[in-house]
């Protein structure tokens, strides 16, 4: 495995930021890194660089343990913080040589990553002179300039207009055949598209690990429905395959079935029985957004 976490738990006096987390990523993998605000993916990303030190737990990366050999550990990574740091009084080509000098890599390997992140006619210009966008491209050259195994990326991103995030997700795309990403962002869209694979932590502790494609596979349906008098919930616990019921207000409910087959005529069904009338109805997916919302309100 390129990435290999086992029991990292990282404690601030009696706070536990990281709760024992354990989870492997292999080559070929990218893994989407999700979690709310607070909720440990930047310690984590942290800890996996060799950055900070977990208070427990081991860290693998290409079998090196980061703990104890974080300069060899590194050498492996390449890595674009959420808060990307740049010099901005240096020219783009002029950051990526000190780079390249500091990672003893190749200054023919500049203009392919200036090319390959899409640099070419910024490359002239102070870094400070561009937009967060063109920032972030100089941020993912340089991550991956010493062409690492592994890639982390906190929100690569972020400040982008939408022909650059094409853009990059095709790139991000590109580096994943042949390299293992972590992919940590608040935007699911992204994730969806650019991911095989999802992580969720909340409060420190994981809390999903699956293949996008098996949570695609969800047989729940969410159904928003509204009638002409209130009820109570226990009557719509009568209806069958159901997995969780929310109020909305007044007479609006969103129901959650468990069920490959179509709940909506059950609902007729039940309104009849009942004498409602049903002023609304409306079927909603169950998406990777509505998911992590499920998972991490509390």
């Amino acid at each position: 495995m390129s990435i290999q976490l086992t029991s990292i738990t990282k404690k601030y006096g009696a706070q536990k930021a990281v709760n024992e987390i354990s989870f492997s990523a292999k080559k070929g993998e990218i893994v989407g890194f999700l979690g709310t605000n607070g909720a440990g993916k930047s310690t984590t990303m942290k800890i996996l660089t060799g950055f900070i030190k977990p208070t427990n737990g081991t860290v693998l990366v290409n079998d090196i343990d980061v703990v104890i050999n974080p300069i060899e550990a590194q050498r492996n990574i390449g890595y674009l913080p959420e808060h990307n740091p740049l010099y901005l009084d240096m020219y783009v080509r002029e950051y990526l040589q000190f780079q390249a000098s500091i990672h003893k890599t190749e200054k023919s390997k500049i203009d392919e990553v200036i090319d390959k992140v899409g640099l070419t006619l910024e490359a002239h210009k102070k870094i400070g002179q561009l937009s967060k966008g063109y920032r972030q491209r100089v941020g993912l050259a340089a991550a991956i300039l010493h062409n690492p195994k592994v890639l982390i990326l906190d929100e690569p991103t972020t400040g982008l207009d939408p022909n650059q995030l094409v853009e990059i997700r095709e790139l991000i795309k590109e580096l994943g055949k042949d390299k293992t990403v972590l992919f940590s962002t608040h935007i699911m869209q992204e994730v969806e598209a650019v991911c095989d694979r999802v992580i969720i932590i909340n409060k420190g502790a994981l809390i999903i690990d699956k293949k996008l494609s098996e949570l695609k596979e969800s047989k729940e349906q969410i159904i928003k429905i509204g009638f002409d008098y209130k009820i109570e919930e226990q009557f719509l616990q009568r209806l069958p395959n159901v997995l969780n019921i929310k109020n909305n207000y007044d007479n609006s409910w969103t129901i959650t079935f468990s069920s490959d087959e179509d709940m909506r005529p059950k609902l007729f069904d039940f309104a009849q029985e009942h004498g409602l009338k049903i002023l609304e109805l409306n079927s909603e997916n169950k998406t990777l957004e509505s998911l992590f919302r499920e998972l991490t309100k509390n």
